[in-house]
């Protein structure tokens, strides 16, 4: 039986529900596959009728939301936007879907209905009852024959606080979410690289300790517990060490330079450390084209496929 996994259609009034559309027709999430649309039927027929696509067999979640003011910014469509991702996250947690996936959302449509949201994993870190620290973030995306899944230590930070936040501890969870995601994307061994937090990882002193006094102890008490981790590498050649099936970085930009630069509106975000699979597209809500049918699932249709497509050629043991 294929894996059902829930399209939360995102901000109503911007081209998530239209992606959501695309990628549920598409013939490769299919052959994966079963989605199901997490929204509003009336928000996802306005989209439908203006792209040519039919509602006719597509598995909905109904929810009964505002119809939306379509390429408009409202508190309404930032309340519809997280409504859609809670109930397919709450309906994954009862063991309905096996992961979710959540189209963009507009932030400002979000904090003009007077939301505290600072991103997905920590919402879905909420949502899953844990604290909102315990989420972190792997982009993954495919370039040049290869899988790239970049990990993240600190996320939306000043450098300044970022670089008080790397601690041993926070090190050694970011590995572990990592490890776990891996698994249960259904990579048996895991091997992860570790990228450093100076110039050449700190050259052994020369540019920094963090690496000796911070990251060097971590990496080795998790390697006593067999875990297949190695670095710190200095973050510019990281991503070039294609042998591992995951890279760590220690700051945002680390990480996101190259996925937007290598996979450019192409990259899914997953949300790792929690219970349920959670992927989000690596693009805004596009209020300019919403509507007109125009708009490219790519990124959509990414964040199914990466999901799901290793589980079901190497199911985790």
């Amino acid at each position: 039986m294929k894996p059902r996994i829930a399209l939360a259609i995102g901000d109503p009034a911007g081209i998530g529900p239209e992606i959501s559309l695309k990628a549920a027709r598409d013939a490769e999430v299919l052959a994966l596959c079963q989605p199901v649309l997490v929204g509003s039927r009336e928000a996802l027929l306005v989209h439908a009728e203006a792209c040519g696509i039919t509602l006719d067999d597509l598995y909905i979640q109904d929810l009964k939301q505002p119809a939306p003011r379509i390429g408009t910014i409202a508190p309404e469509h930032g309340v519809s936007a997280l409504e859609a991702a809670a109930a397919a996250i709450e309906a994954a947690l009862a063991g309905k879907y096996e992961a979710v996936v959540g189209a963009p959302h507009t932030e400002a449509a979000i904090h003009a209905a007077g939301i505290k949201f600072d991103g997905y994993p920590s919402f879905v870190a909420r949502r899953c009852g844990l604290a909102a620290d315990e989420a972190m973030l792997m982009l993954c995306f495919a370039h040049a024959g290869r899988e790239f899944r970049i990990a993240h230590v600190t996320l939306h930070a000043s450098v300044r606080d970022a670089l008080a936040q790397i601690t041993g501890p926070r090190i050694i969870r970011t590995l572990r979410a990592t490890h776990g995601a891996l698994k249960a994307l259904g990579i048996e061994r895991p091997r992860i690289a570790v990228g450093g937090i100076n110039p050449h990882a700190g050259e052994a002193g020369a540019f920094g300790r963090e690496e000796l006094d911070i990251v060097a102890p971590a990496l080795a008490q998790l390697k006593a517990a067999g875990m297949a981790v190695e670095g710190p590498f200095g973050a510019d050649t990281l991503l070039q060490r294609a042998e591992y099936d995951a890279h760590v970085v220690m700051l945002h930009d680390q990480g996101h330079v190259p996925a937007k630069l290598l996979a450019p509106q192409r990259a899914a975000a997953l949300t790792i450390g929690t219970p349920v699979l959670f992927s989000s597209v690596g693009h805004g809500s596009a209020l300019d084209i919403a509507g007109k049918g125009i708009a490219d699932a790519s990124a959509m249709r990414e964040a199914v496929t990466r999901l799901v497509s290793h589980r079901r050629r190497a199911p985790a043991t």
